[in-house]
Order: C-alpha cells, then structure tokens, then sequence
C-alpha cells in the first residue's frame, strides 16, 4: 500500500516568477489592513475597556447557549459567558455609557435574570474592571507582541544573518497586521483570548520561516554557482511537502474547533487559523523574495581571507 503524498517528490514550482505581483498584492492588503485597523480601530472587549464580571455558580448542569440568550436578551452590549468552575459561569458585561449608576443598573438586571430563570443559582462575586486596569492589559499585551517580534528579529539576526532577520521580521509584521485588520473588519471581539492566538501567530511563523530559512542556508553553501532566484525555488520546493503537510493538519484542527468548538474560544480559533494560513503564504512570498530585494547571493556569505563571511553585496 503506498503511502499518500499530497506534495510528489519531483515537484518543481517556479515561486519566484509570481514574487513581485505577490509583493504588490502584500503591500496593498497590509497596508489597508494598519488604515483599517487604525481609522475604525479594534472592538476591544472587557479585558481592555473596563466592565463588569459577575461569577454564578449553579446546583446542576445549565445550557450554555441558553443562558448567553438570555443575557444577550437584556441587551447590554457583547457580553461575554464562560465556564468557571465545575457547574458556574463568568458573565462579561461591557462598560455601559453612564459610569458607576448605569453599571450597577446592568448588574442587577442580570442578576433578576439569573433569579427569576435559575432559583436555585448562587451569585459568588460582582469585579469591576476599571479603566485603568484594562488600560495596562492593552498596553501589556501590545509590548508582548512587540518583544516577541523584535525577538525573533534579534535570533535570526544571530541564527543566521542580519538579511534573515530583517526577511522574518517582516514577515512577522505582515501576518499580525493583516490579523488585525481582519478583526478591525469584521468587528470581532479582542480580548485576551486573541492576544494570545497573535503570540501564536508569531512562533508559528517564526517555525515554518527558520525552516525554509535553513534549507536556503544550505543550498546557498552547496550550490555556489547556482543563480539566486532557481536556488530559492529549490530550498522552497524542498520544504514544501513539510509547509504543507503541517499547515494543513493544523488548519484541519482549528476548522473544527470553529465549527463545533465552544463559543468562548472561537474568537481565537479564528486568529489562528487566519494566521497559519497568511503566514504560510508569506512565508513563501515574503520572507524568501526578501532576500533577493536585500541583494543575498550564493557568494555573499563564502570565507573571504580574513576567516570571517563577506557581506551581501546589493543586487
């Protein structure tokens, strides 16, 4: 019996011929991604903008959609519900216009609610979440994701080369952009849930580029006299079934955790099977032509006689 290859062995894809209408197509979509996201800006959720969380324990098993109906019901704002504890749920509500009065008035609607349709229902805690709070989680999930792009910047950088940093980087960049500009698009909440899925985003295609980045390493020592562009062809068609393979697995996963999956993550399933998909993308057609823009040849890094590796000499 053979074994099922979705990529042959002999496969040979000329990426290269398509990399300057795939830079153009890039440009266009990151940079209507970072207008979007900064002119219409992010529905941001309670972790960032302050509301109210009220934790109820209940005596038996509760239906989850039905209880988030009938606090979408009350009409206050994009609640959010989780599970907490065995038999209990985090309510989520958002900063109503009005400060404390108006808070407080959503409060107890939601716990009526929660009397007249549960009795026996227990309301363990009512947390605010103040303005400042939120402040600092914003700010704090925003430098995550700075450090952990410069990072990886600073590792390849050392890893490899100072033109496989800045290739990475990029890449990096293009995936979180586009990210939120989907999230700034379709209105979707950010919460902490999504912060996390972009750190994601970002070891992920920190994985499939160090692969490819590897590989192109390789070749650009074995094959000396080889041209740029078809030794880049060759490194990618290399890892190609690899690239492929894993992306499609995790794509698999993810689709089904969005399709059946419970509500609460579904706003990071979507990041991240939007990301694995855009970062696949780019990491064929951002980080590899990034090399051939920033003038790296199969002789920029040979010993020179001095024992240390000649730079890259512009294209």
């Amino acid at each position: 019996m053979k074994l099922l290859k979705l990529v042959p062995e002999n496969t040979n894809i000329d990426f290269m011929r398509w990399r300057n209408i795939a830079l153009i197509l890039s440009i266009i979509a990151t940079s209507a991604s970072i207008f979007y996201t900064v002119y219409q800006g992010l529905n941001l959720g309670v972790d960032f903008v302050g509301g109210q969380m009220i934790r109820v324990s209940f005596s038996q098993p509760v239906d989850s959609g039905q209880l988030r109906s009938r606090v979408d019901g009350l009409h206050l704002g994009e609640a959010g519900v989780q599970p907490f504890g065995s038999q209990g749920y985090e309510i989520r509500l958002p900063k109503p216009p009005g400060g404390v009065a108006a808070a407080n008035a959503a409060t107890e609607r939601v716990e009526q609610m929660i009397t007249a349709n549960y009795p026996k229902a227990k309301i363990e805690s009512v947390d605010s979440v103040s303005g400042k709070v939120s402040e600092e989680l914003a700010e704090d999930g925003a430098k995550a994701i700075l450090l952990a792009m410069l990072g990886i910047a600073i590792y390849i950088w050392f890893r490899f080369e100072w033109q496989f940093g800045v290739g990475a980087l990029l890449t990096v960049a293009h995936d979180v952009s586009m990210t939120l500009g989907f999230f700034a698009f379709t209105r979707m909440q950010v919460d902490l849930n999504v912060v996390a899925a972009i750190l994601t985003i970002v070891s992920y295609s920190l994985n499939d580029t160090v692969v490819i980045y590897d590989r192109i390493r390789e070749n650009l020592r074995k094959y000396r006299k080889m041209s740029i562009l078809p030794l880049l062809n060759l490194s990618l068609n290399e890892t190609l079934a690899r690239t492929v393979v894993t992306s499609l697995t995790v794509l698999i996963a993810l689709g089904v955790l969005m399709l059946v999956g419970p509500r609460v993550i579904f706003g990071l399933a979507v990041a991240i099977f939007l990301g694995v998909f855009i970062g696949t993308y780019s990491s064929i057609y951002i980080s590899t032509p990034v090399l051939v823009w920033l003038g790296v040849t199969p002789q920029s890094f040979v010993k020179n006689q001095g024992g240390g590796e000649s730079e890259a000499q512009p294209a």
